[in-house]
């Protein structure tokens, strides 16, 4: 596989995730596009990392690897097909990586919604840094982008993402188990504002998430608001106006 293909193969792959992307993109200078999935596809490797099921040791040797690679891009050398468009970028990707082994300890379940969201502060702080950089704009607040990473991890890994404040007295009750993830998402999207802050493209791509989490918390299925073409574009460009 060329590196051109190795590339679009990750750019790809976020965008399957997201498929309400390619409607937003329109409110994206075209030559910044690229370079703004790129990083999107970065962190969703992260988010990967972080929701692995199963044996966690092969994640954690990934994670590593990640963490040479990101200070790698600090020298401005690469080796990922990302590097391709992040790499130029001078952006604090040493803090980056220093930050990375908060998602091993943010595998565990927190006590509570706090405990959750202070976990994962450090690894959000850095994570904002370098995105001023990338994307330009205004930057995001640290606690919203952790609620945004919960809120993937909550979809990804379900009951085992909610804080033991949350669990259901009786874990092999559906009802109950049901209850305690739709009520988390409640209490993720309490401390995640409608409007965040940050560049069009993080407001955008915040906005979709929110709106996923909302369904979930409100009994419905978190299906993708692509399904919706106007209601979409019109959710885009609200959130990128801020």
């Amino acid at each position: 596989m060329s590196g051109s293909d190795a590339l679009g193969g990750f750019l790809e792959k976020w965008r399957a995730r997201w498929p309400e992307w390619r409607l937003a993109e329109v409110f994206v200078p075209l030559e910044q596009r690229e370079r703004v999935v790129a990083w999107f596809a970065l962190l969703q490797e992260f988010d990967d990392i972080l929701n692995i099921a199963g044996d966690p040791l092969p994640a954690d040797a990934k994670l590593g690897w990640w963490g040479t690679e990101l200070r790698d891009w600090a020298g401005h050398r690469s080796r990922h097909p990302l590097g391709r468009l992040l790499e130029p970028v001078e952006a604090p990707w040493s803090a980056l990586a220093d930050a990375l082994p908060a998602l091993v300890a943010a595998r565990a379940r927190a006590a509570d919604g706090g405990a959750a969201l202070a976990a994962l502060a450090g690894y959000a702080q850095a994570v904002v840094a370098v995105e001023a950089a990338v994307l330009g704009g205004p930057r995001a607040e640290p606690r919203a982008l952790a609620a945004q990473v919960l809120a993937t991890r909550l979809a990804e890994a379900g009951l085992q993402a909610v804080p033991q404040a949350r669990q259901p007295v009786d874990t092999e009750a559906t009802a109950g188990r049901e209850s305690a993830q739709r009520e988390w998402a409640g209490e993720l999207l309490a401390v995640w504002p409608a409007r965040v802050e940050g560049a069009p493209a993080r407001r955008m791509w915040a906005a979709f998430a929110r709106h996923r989490l909302a369904r979930f918390a409100d009994g419905q299925l978190p299906r993708p608001a692509s399904r919706w073409p106007l209601r979409t574009l019109w959710q885009a460009w609200r959130a990128a106006q801020g």
